[in-house]
């Protein structure tokens, strides 16, 4: 797991240095913006659209290399998909990051995005990978789409699975010893 740890390190870190489709970009049909008051994140997102395909994300963001990263790797797995494949992956990622390490998403689907998983232990850092995609879907709310699966432009591909795979429960870790005040 120290190996794999790195990787998605690395990963991280290669796109916080080399961000994909970093840089405001028009023409655009919604600009959105999010910021993590916590830590003082910030990213406006623009989304392009044409008929139903992301044609275009870009964005401009200061903040930590988590949220920098998970944004430049949304952008790159999103652009060229149906809408409603975009926001089916956002919901994936959603449940890895709060799925506390215990959710797995499939690296075909998802890409660098999974290298996300060690951040989901760490709930302070959560808010951090979310931003992007939480501008995403602001975005696309603001190009006048809905966000649920009833919504007709969700597409409903049975050869694309965005089902995300619980890991094993941890076994039960002892409970702490009850100690006694000294007398």
């Amino acid at each position: 797991m120290t190996d794999l740890r790195g990787l998605y390190q690395e990963i991280i870190l290669d796109h916080y240095k080399a961000k994909l489709h970093s840089g405001l970009r028009q023409p655009y049909d919604a600009e959105a913006c999010q910021v993590n008051p916590s830590c003082g994140d910030e990213i406006r997102l623009r989304l392009s659209v044409a008929g139903d395909q992301v044609r275009d994300v870009s964005y401009e963001a200061v903040g930590c290399s988590i949220s920098q990263a998970s944004t430049s790797v949304m952008a790159d797995l999103v652009i060229g998909q149906p809408v409603g494949r975009a926001l089916a992956l956002s919901d994936g990622f959603q449940q890895m990051l709060e799925g506390q390490g215990r959710v797995e998403l499939d690296e075909a689907v998802y890409g660098d995005a999974i290298a996300f998983l060690g951040v989901a232990q760490f709930p302070g850092r959560v808010k951090c990978a979310w931003l992007g995609w939480a501008a995403l879907r602001d975005a696309v709310a603001r190009c006048g789409r809905p966000l649920d699966a009833a919504d007709p432009f969700v597409v409903s591909d049975p050869d694309f699975d965005t089902t995300v795979a619980p890991i094993p429960e941890r076994p039960e870790r002892r409970p702490p010893v009850e100690r006694t005040a000294p007398r």
